[in-house]
């Protein structure tokens, strides 16, 4: 089970924001590149990157953060704002490693069938939910898709990876939804990245113990668990491991 810690970019800047509320974020570093050199120095190979702006408006904003990071050494698994082929290859270019698409997923299979069929698994899609329906535009949005029958159609059009978030978790320091990612986990057969809820240590073990059930479970996003001290990311990537 791979370890994926989170920087959430707005303004140039690393942020988190309380349920994705644009209104309610707290600055964490002006330097998001000086975090992912950080998330290295503890045995990170990944780290997950979220464009806000970006998925907010629609258009990527903060490449050129996104660009630093990459140098820092990183692999990059970049979201928000992949809306349009132009997005995923300006993304691939500055060398990210996997690019998430979501809101877009949910409205166009076909979009989604044309990325996968050009870049393979350098594509993963993400699926956040309230309440198990699908939420878009930077959850602003839900519509009245379920979020595991999103899910299989995704797994038929050859997606290898699926990042699936319980809005309802993330950000909020209670632990990871368990339920909700294990039936994901039954549902599909691609790999599933697990986010929202991780609030301590103890999340992890949690997690990896679903891990042993289900071999597609591929990793487990955090953020603000890292920036809060409530998990050591060098602690929880060596319990991943094990």
């Amino acid at each position: 089970m791979t370890i994926y810690p989170a920087i959430d970019i707005k303004g140039g800047r690393c942020v988190r924001l309380t349920q994705g509320r644009a209104d309610q974020q707290t600055i964490y570093s002006e330097n998001p590149a000086a975090i992912a050199t950080q998330f290295e120095a503890a045995g990170s190979d990944w780290v997950h990157v979220v464009d806000l702006d970006g998925a907010f408006s629609g258009e990527s904003q903060n490449l050129a953060a996104v660009r630093e990071i990459v140098a820092a050494g990183m692999k990059v698994q970049l979201g928000g704002g992949m809306r349009s082929r132009e997005a995923v290859e300006r993304a691939l270019a500055l060398g990210v490693s996997r690019v998430v698409v979501g809101t877009r997923a949910a409205e166009s299979e076909e979009f989604v069938r044309e990325l996968v069929g050009v870049f393979g698994s350098k594509i993963a899609v993400g699926i956040d939910a309230k309440d198990g329906m699908v939420a878009v535009k930077g959850w602003v949005s839900t519509t009245g898709t379920s979020a595991l029958a999103l899910a299989q159609r995704m797994d038929a059009l050859g997606v290898s990876t699926l990042i699936y978030t319980d809005i309802g978790t993330d950000g909020m320091l209670t632990g990871p939804n368990l339920a909700a990612q294990e039936a994901m986990l039954k549902t599909v057969k691609c790999g599933v990245i697990a986010s929202g809820g991780v609030s301590q240590q103890g999340d992890v073990g949690a997690l990896g113990a679903l891990a042993k059930r289900h071999a597609n479970l591929d990793g487990v996003i955090i953020g603000k668990a890292i920036y809060e001290k409530r998990v050591d990311l060098a602690q929880a990537i060596a319990d991943a491991r094990a």
